[in-house]
């Protein structure tokens, strides 16, 4: 699992200073069944402040 994860998301309450995720799990999900680009999948994990 990656160390680091990039966020911009910075209304996220897991948004942390240097646009990192602080959260202990990522849930991203898909339009699609089978996503071929950025635009087709979301984070779930995201809350709001």
């Amino acid at each position: 699992m990656a160390k680091d994860v990039l966020c911009d998301v910075d209304s996220c309450k897991y948004w942390v200073k240097g646009n990192r995720c602080d959260a202990n799990e990522i849930f991203v999900t898909s339009h699609v069944p089978e996503a071929e680009t950025v635009k087709e999948t979301d984070c779930q994990t995201f809350e709001l402040r």
